[in-house]
């Protein structure tokens, strides 16, 4: 099991052990040959477990996958709204959402791709939920972003097309984080902060 594997705690709410063990297996395995090309013999031999016992607690490869989608999806979504939530200036909000919602992608980048690249794998009704739960997520960002706007801090002209390009932004982290590059979570956090504030025309008064 990788190390991001053995950092479970994203999974605390899954039970009971058996079946967060298969989540934490089907993650694995999801990013390292794709969903489709994932069978569930895999994800149970990771796990330990026999292709039977697999079937005890998701009836479905596309239920384990729904599983992960939505847990990532909820965290993801809890960071944003909390950064939204919290004091300070639109600057000091978005600055906190990027920083976290980047270090989460860094820091959980196995979990992360396959929350954020295997959409199309769900089936209509949880990829409709997961759906909801993205439109969510940008809402969330939007509502620093239209704050800073309505404040003056913000000079952007196009409030949706920068929420997406700096959630964008955000999200292709998990793409291309190696735990054993030369920059940490905290570091990439830091400079897509950075950049964000940029995008939406920030200038320190």
């Amino acid at each position: 099991m990788g190390a991001e594997g053995q950092r479970s705690g994203q999974w605390a709410d899954v039970t009971p052990d058996a079946a967060r063990r298969l989540v934490i297996a089907a993650v694995e395995a999801f990013a390292e040959r794709g969903y489709h090309a994932t069978t569930t013999r895999d994800i149970a031999g990771r796990a330990g477990m026999s292709p039977a016992a697999l079937y005890i607690h998701y009836k479905t490869k596309e239920e384990l996958l729904y599983r992960i989608s939505s847990v990532g999806h909820r965290l993801a979504l809890d960071i944003l709204r909390r950064a939204r939530d919290s004091g300070g200036s639109p600057a000091d909000r978005l600055s906190e959402a990027v920083r976290c919602f980047v270090r989460w992608h860094a820091e959980h980048h196995t979990t992360a791709r396959v929350v954020q690249y295997e959409l199309g794998a769900l089936g209509e009704e949880h990829y409709a939920e997961i759906v909801a739960l993205r439109r969510d997520t940008d809402a969330a960002v939007r509502t620093i972003v239209e704050d800073g706007v309505a404040s003056g801090d913000f000079g952007t002209a196009d409030v949706p097309g920068t929420t997406l390009a700096v959630l964008s932004l955000c999200i292709d982290v998990a793409r291309w984080f190696n735990a054993e590059g030369k920059r940490t979570p905290d570091e990439v956090g830091e400079l897509y902060a950075d950049l964000a504030l940029r995008m939406v025309g920030y200038a320190k008064k």
